[in-house]
């Protein structure tokens, strides 16, 4: 049977708290006899009808009758309504105007753009993650290593001819490339039904929908299923700050505003010229939260990344003096985005306590990511702004000046543990102008390589999650473009196939060793030896595990100066294995290193009882690890003088 609304749904609707308007409102197939049920909100309207396939878009053959409860909703049956066919709301304004044709907003499936219509479709599939679904939650804990590859689907690969995979081609060619690099999960940017490619699925009009560019929506939960399989987890771009004004749309969805304000100074985005949502409306909350509810729930997805958080949280984002409202109280906070935010993060983590949300919020807002009940927004994670900001401004630098600005490269740890943390170098910093990653390294082809090396070994080793864009873990030179897919030919050449290896590297460490990753979110995961050595640009720290654990050395060099006889204290004696070397030459770089490893010699050093002596090589970054855990005794000597290193450049190739 059809689920129908019953009374405590429509208060639920009305509270602005039901999160399962995707199984009542749009078109629902009927099992139980022919035809659809469909429904949909349009209170201001004076009449509605579904027009489609089956009628000859008709708006007399199946008209819909209001609900006598004064919820604002219309429904009825299609009989002759079948899975496949095209739809659309015929809508006659209570003013009196013409009527129109509205997609539905909350169709599972909808005709592949530029054609604009909603589709009648179910979502039966026989899943095959249970394994992955039983066991999730540790993979997406907060301890656990979470290292994203963020994709976008239309432009990762094209198929002969440049045509676009299908969700189940790139099923097929996305996993053994996310094996192979060693990536823990995918972000895919919005999949949700846009009409304009070009806007990378920002632009969102159907949020309950997969776009059909791709494939039907069986298809894209394949693709969930067969990452999930190979265990890989996958988070979904999703966009409840603004929506299109195109004609099929929300926007005015009944003849008035409805799911947006009606001033635009608080209904329309000066930045993207799109309608923002009125999150004091509680049905249109109840809409937002069942659109991500209905994510986790129905395609498995394990995270929501929430897009533009900071343009909903202040009233005067983007706008200039007196294009704007203030709150009730004067201020700049938008009262009613903070509660939908909270109301969102409760219901997420209520229902799906294993999954993540992730905020992309720029700007200094308190507790983004700490729980409501501590007066947080109650994310699970924040992307780091601040630290891809300055450490992007540091590696802008010519080595020669960058002990002047040693603080863009160390202030992030000032704040690092204020937050869950994901550091992100997304596809944001590739486009616009900006470049690519690689292009935005200074100095020749080795010295390019070597910095992004350098970099992206900073990243891997720095307290957060980690998220790269696809194509900058092979060092594309060309900024991304949405309309051709990424310079894999480019990996014919050893510099982009050593990035490669090295980023894949990265991972393997990132994953094996708990000191990278079990405290991301702590001081005591994090340790300085020394930030304070601007005139060799040498920084060096400690990640350290839970007790029992591990810790790892990690110095890194940002001249093109080879630094020998480099001393670090450390807090154990015994040998130091150099794990990792970003100089090593099947990375592309030019060899220099330390053996294998060294031994601490019991030499107080940086407030450490031990000492190791070094190589620190050219714009390269050495990880150690205490070879075994010792109960050694720490005798008392007097510390050991810092080594100089040789200011003359030497030769790299």
């Amino acid at each position: 049977m059809t689920p129908v609304f019953t009374d405590h749904d429509i208060y639920l609707f009305r509270e602005g708290t039901h999160g399962r308007l995707h199984e009542l409102l749009g078109c629902q197939v009927d099992r139980a006899q022919p035809g659809a049920r469909f429904a949909v909100w349009a209170p201001n309207a004076r009449a509605v009808s579904v027009i489609g396939d089956w009628n000859g878009w008709s708006a007399h053959a199946d008209p819909l009758a209001p609900r006598a409860d004064g919820s604002g909703i219309w429904e009825g049956r299609a009989a002759q309504a079948r899975a496949g066919q095209a739809y659309k709301y015929r809508i006659v304004p209570g003013d009196g105007g013409e009527a129109f044709d509205k997609a539905d907003p909350c169709a599972f499936f909808a005709e592949t753009p530029p054609r604009t219509a909603s589709r009648v479709w179910t979502l039966d599939y026989e899943w095959g993650d249970a394994q992955w679904m039983a066991g999730r939650g540790a993979r997406n804990a907060l301890d656990a290593p979470i290292s994203i590859y963020e994709v976008h689907a239309g432009s990762w690969r094209r198929g002969s001819g440049g045509d676009f995979l299908s969700w189940r081609e790139l099923a097929e060619a996305l996993v053994p490339y996310v094996l192979e690099t060693g990536f823990t999960h995918v972000e895919l940017l919005p999949v949700t039904e846009h009409p304009f490619y070009g806007s990378w699925g920002y632009q969102t009009t159907g949020y309950f929908a997969p776009t059909a560019r791709y494939g039907m929506p069986q298809d894209f939960m394949y693709l969930v299923d067969h990452l999930h399989r190979n265990g890989i987890g996958v988070i979904l771009d999703w966009v409840p700050s603004h929506f299109p004004t195109d004609a099929h749309g929300l926007a005015r969805f009944d003849g008035t505003h409805l799911y947006e304000h009606a001033d635009p100074r608080q209904g329309f985005h000066p930045e993207w010229s799109s309608s923002i949502f009125n999150y004091g409306r509680n049905e249109v909350a109840a809409f937002l939260l069942s659109s991500a509810l209905f994510w986790l729930a129905r395609y498995h997805v394990d995270g929501l990344r929430v897009d533009a958080v900071a343009s909903m949280l202040y009233l005067d984002y983007a706008r200039r003096e007196g294009e704007w409202i203030p709150n009730r109280y004067g201020g700049r906070e938008s009262l009613e985005a903070v509660a939908f935010l909270r109301r969102l993060n409760e219901a997420v983590y209520r229902d799906h306590p294993d999954a993540m949300t992730i905020a992309e919020e720029s700007t200094a807002w308190p507790m983004v990511s700490r729980p409501t009940s501590l007066g947080g927004l109650g994310f699970g994670m924040k992307w780091n702004m601040g630290w891809m900001h300055d450490s992007l401004d540091y590696m802008g630098e010519d080595p020669v000046n960058r002990k002047y600005h040693q603080d863009k490269l160390t202030f992030s740890l000032w704040y690092a543990f204020n937050e869950n943390f994901v550091l992100p170098l997304s596809h944001d910093e590739v486009v616009h102008g900006k470049g690519s990653l690689i292009g935005r390294m200074p100095g020749d082809t080795w010295r390019q390589f070597a910095n992004l090396r350098l970099l992206y070994a900073w990243m891997w080793t720095h307290p957060g999650k980690k998220l790269l864009f696809m194509g900058g873990e092979f060092g594309q030179r060309r900024e991304w473009a949405h309309d051709g897919e990424l310079e894999w030919w480019v990996l014919s050449r050893p510099e982009h196939g050593g990035l490669r290896r090295w980023v894949s590297d990265l991972n393997r460490a990132y994953r094996d060793e708990p000191a990278l990753h079990q405290q991301d979110f702590s001081a005591e995961g994090f340790q300085w030896i020394d930030c304070s050595d601007a005139r060799h640009s040498v920084v060096a720290f400690l990640r350290q595990p839970r007790e029992g654990g591990r810790p790892l050395l990690v110095a890194c060099n940002f001249t093109p100066v080879p630094r020998t006889n480099y001393a670090l204290g450390v807090p154990r004696p015994g040998r130091w294995e150099e794990l990792l070397n970003s100089d090593a030459t099947i990375y592309g770089g030019s060899g220099w290193g330390n053996l294998g490893g060294v031994e601490a010699a019991p030499l107080p050093s940086h407030g450490q009882p031990y000492t190791v002596t070094l190589t620190l090589p050219p714009l390269g970054a050495v990880i150690l690890r205490e070879a075994e855990p010792t109960t050694e005794a720490v005798p008392t000597i007097e510390a050991a003088p810092m080594a100089e290193a040789a200011d003359e450049e030497a030769d790299h190739g």
